[in-house]
């Protein structure tokens, strides 16, 4: 399972990210997929301090 579907994962499950808005951010952040949380964020798919926990959470999953 690759990061990315991994992160949709976790926006879906655990942060109740709708589906239709992760396939948004996956749309336009397509050319850089690893901006994919600030897409959500600037249109205002997670709130900040959503995004702020995806942070933790990736931070977590490179250690």
């Amino acid at each position: 399972m690759s990061q990315q579907t991994q992160l949709v994962d976790y926006l879906q499950q655990e942060l109740a990210v709708p589906a239709e808005a992760t396939a948004l951010g996956l749309r336009q952040s397509a050319a850089m997929p690893n901006l994919l949380p600030m897409v959500l964020w600037q249109y205002g798919l997670v709130t900040t301090p959503q995004l702020e926990q995806i942070f933790d959470w990736l931070e977590a999953r490179i250690v």
